[in-house]
């Protein structure tokens, strides 16, 4: 069973500040749960990068896992992806990243293919992901050759410039780093009610529903699933769950329920968030070991969107 805690770290009333972050991430890595998952906080609210967080706590506790919260909104794709796969390398394969569908940024809005393409954020959050993809699989991890004998770095033959040209990005890549110790950073989402259900089933790894929605979503999954011919086990479902939960209930519920894990939801200030790790994170059974892609259940991500097939 996998199991994550919630955290924003950041100045206002209802987040960690930055310096007891440490003192969460020991209590997570104490109670023995799978990693943290790391959100920005309200709009208006200073907020420490979660990519930053992770990068820190990650030096402090390299057993937990870490899922980075991160928006279409002012994150071009290629900066992103090359920002969560140098983590995801630093960590030893143990960074997710969980994005958000928003707007677009700075960087790609001005070369936006075409100008007059909808905006809706789902269909943003489908090309970005797809972006994503492509950019982690660009720099196979064995094209870093680094023989100093023979003058070779990089085999460039390997590298693939993705010269990816949708309706809202261009991007032409490769990456300037190899790939992930897990073959590719697991996708995840919790905006299943915003990309759809066959979105989520074609791009993500794992998806973080609402404990009180999880009912109502999985036949949508279920359904999309069979239709993709993608095997259940090849998706992660975790329930986002309150502080105030009964963890020897949810143990019951899980499988009941049908879902491979939980997501504590942020409990605010530092005393609630450790209390929460201390009575539900630690009541309920951790994963913690390997990559984040083993602890979540999943094989290693190969090349190729379409191969999830493949990854049973």
């Amino acid at each position: 069973m996998t199991v994550f805690i919630e955290v924003s770290i950041g100045s206002a009333p209802h987040q960690v500040p930055f310096a007891h972050a440490e003192s969460v991430a020991a209590a997570a890595a104490a109670a023995g749960v799978t990693g943290l998952r790391l959100v920005e906080g309200d709009v208006g609210s200073p907020t420490v990068d979660p990519s930053i967080t992770a990068a820190y706590l990650a030096v402090a506790e390299p057993v937990l896992a870490y899922l980075v919260d991160a928006s279409t909104s002012h994150n071009a794709p290629y900066n992103l992806a090359r920002r969560i796969g140098s983590l995801d390398r630093a960590t030893g394969g143990r960074t997710g990243l969980v994005l958000r569908p928003g707007a677009g940024d700075e960087v790609s809005d001005p070369v936006t293919p075409d100008p007059a393409a909808d905006t809706d954020a789902a269909q943003r959050w489908g090309e970005y992901t797809d972006v994503l993809a492509q950019l982690w699989d660009s720099f196979p991890a064995d094209a870093l050759v680094g023989n100093q004998t023979a003058g070779v770095v990089v085999d460039d033959e390997q590298l693939v410039r993705i010269d990816h040209e949708g309706a809202l990005y261009r991007v032409r890549g490769p990456l300037d780093g190899p790939g992930s110790p897990q073959g590719r950073p697991p996708l995840v989402t919790d905006r299943l009610d915003t990309v759809g259900a066959d979105a989520v089933v074609a791009r993500a790894d794992a998806v973080i529903i609402a404990v009180a929605d999880v009912a109502d979503a999985l036949p949508a999954l279920t359904e999309a699933l069979s239709a993709a011919a993608r095997p259940r086990e090849t998706l992660a479902i975790l329930a986002r769950v309150g502080v105030d939960e009964s963890a020897d209930r949810l143990v019951a519920w899980a499988a009941d329920a049908g879902v491979d894990g939980f997501v504590v939801a942020d409990a605010g200030n530092v005393d609630a968030t450790i209390g929460a790790v201390r009575t539900v994170a630690a009541g309920l059974v951790g994963s913690g070991t390997g990559t984040l892609r083993a602890s979540l259940g999943l094989a290693p991500r190969l090349r190729g969107l379409e191969s999830a097939a493949v990854l049973a």
